[in-house]
């Protein structure tokens, strides 16, 4: 007889799909309690005891049914996991080796981090860095990696806090509040972007010089090019606000882009590149090499280290299905820690 194990997971299910798209809406993810047999999170692979996942955008998407995200049914979302190994399974790693768990099938295609157990490949495994405890690692997550490798391109393209301005845009978001803070930190002013005017305040303790309303930045404008304002930008939200942040940079400025909430598609003309020399850096947080990844989180844990405490909050894991309305609406801000059960 196999063992049986019971652990809590946010389970998105095909009947649960199928049901919100035949009643014209999203679909949610429901919270239980199941009683598994090992083989159900596979049999090869690290076994970890989740202790921390973190929600992001992409966990909104995939908990409400996006097909673009989802890509297996049933599914237990969720990109980022912090936890503890249990099983090694010849992997080299330690009963009780601290690990980030993060790769781009993880919580899209493979049983994800919003449970108290995951059985993944070792080499989607980083080893925690000495400086971080697991709370801090989950809270940074693929939100904080994704712009502490912003940082990292805007840094390599030779722009630094004499070159000028940084806009940040979406700067409330997960990945904006650490682009701001970590900018911040580094010397460079920063001029945050947001549609929340009753989050201004918190911007401008994060380290933010200037805090501008989201129209502010956008030029609707057939223009080419704009009137150089950036030196480089931290885009978080896609679309026109990305256009017009391209068009608004300066001769050999840098933008990174990270996100689409605000819309997919790009319409410009190769001026802002072949006039004023801008590098647009396209930023892939899920397929990076564990190399790489591990690299990035040493730096993360020691020269970039930042306080947390005032970009997140902590919810359990019955809380989560609010929350993701949450994210959905656009009422988050900063990063939203999830401890997970045993």
């Amino acid at each position: 007889m196999k063992p049986i194990m019971k652990f809590s997971a946010l389970i998105l299910t095909s009947e649960l799909v199928d049901k919100a798209e035949a009643a014209g809406g999203p679909a949610r993810c429901l919270l239980t309690s199941v009683e598994l047999d090992c083989d159900t999170l596979g049999t090869n692979g690290v076994l970890v005891r989740v202790q921390y996942s973190a929600l992001n955008y992409k966990d909104a998407l995939a908990a409400s049914g996006n097909r673009g995200i989802v890509r297996k049914l049933p599914l237990i979302p969720g990109i980022d996991a912090v936890g503890t190994v249990v099983e090694p399974n010849g992997s080299g790693l330690q009963i009780g080796d601290e690990v980030l768990i993060a790769h781009a099938k993880f919580g899209t295609s493979h049983h994800g981090g919003l449970s108290s157990l995951a059985r993944v490949p070792a080499d989607w495994l980083v080893k925690l860095p000495v400086g971080l405890s697991a709370a801090e690692a989950a809270t940074w997550g693929t939100a904080g990696f994704t712009a502490a490798q912003s940082v990292r391109q805007l840094l390599n393209h030779g722009i630094s806090p004499e070159s000028g301005e940084i806009l940040v845009t979406g700067a409330t978001g997960g990945v904006g509040v650490f682009a701001v803070q970590l900018l911040a930190k580094l010397g460079f002013s920063v001029t945050a972007a947001t549609g929340k005017r009753e989050r201004y305040d918190q911007l401008l303790k994060l380290g933010a010089e200037k805090v501008v309303p989201r129209e502010e930045i956008l030029d609707l404008s057939d223009s080419p090019l704009s009137k150089s304002r950036w030196a480089g930008v931290v885009d978080c939200v896609g679309g026109t606000t990305l256009n017009s942040a391209i068009r608004a940079t300066q001769a050999g400025g840098c933008v990174t882009a990270c996100g689409l909430v605000a819309g997919h598609e790009l319409e410009l003309t190769v001026y802002p590149f072949i006039l004023r020399g801008i590098a647009l850096c396209g930023i892939d947080s899920a397929n990076v090499s564990q190399k790489y990844r591990q690299e990035l989180w040493s730096v993360i844990a020691s020269d970039w280290r930042l306080d947390v405490q005032d970009v997140s909050k902590e919810i359990g894991l019955l809380q989560v299905p609010d929350q993701i309305e949450n994210l959905l609406k656009g009422l988050a801000f900063g990063r939203t820690l999830v401890q997970i059960p045993e």
